[in-house]
């Protein structure tokens, strides 16, 4: 009977373990230029690909922001509520990519990589284009 609770114990912790190094949930971004917290972005899986989207902008004076530099469906529409990550894909390596980030900032969308790090407490967010990238490194919130 003690060895089933070690192992059942084991399995659970494991399962833990797992969860929190995926990306999904809430995330404070962090601008790699100032270092300011920017908004609440929420990840969640759908379908075997994750999406992300814009739950809150913490500047007061840019809650009513708009993608004006967007293109497509996303141009002129707010930011808050916006999907801003789509389509990445568990790579089998602890990351996941192949998705797209989009940056409302400047309109422009990048190829993703999503890793988490520091047991999932950390998110490296790699967008990049070609041989060219900038990371950012999210703060979970939840």
């Amino acid at each position: 009977m003690l060895r089933l609770t070690i192992a059942l114990s084991a399995l659970l912790f494991s399962q833990l373990s797992v969860a929190a190094m995926s990306p999904v949930g809430l995330w404070k971004t962090i601008d790699e230029e100032t270092n300011e917290a920017k908004s609440l972005v929420r990840i969640r899986e759908q379908n075997g690909v994750l999406i992300g989207e814009v739950e809150k902008i913490l500047n007061p004076a840019k809650q009513d922001a708009i993608c004006d530099a967007c293109k497509g469906d996303k141009k002129n529409k707010p930011i808050l509520g916006m999907a801003i990550i789509d389509g990445a894909k568990e790579a089998g390596d602890g990351s996941w990519q192949d998705g797209e980030i989009l940056d409302p900032n400047n309109g422009k969308t990048y190829t993703l990589k999503l890793t988490p790090k520091e047991q999932g407490k950390v998110l490296e967010v790699r967008g990049y284009i070609a041989f060219f990238y900038r990371n950012q490194y999210w703060q979970r919130v939840e």
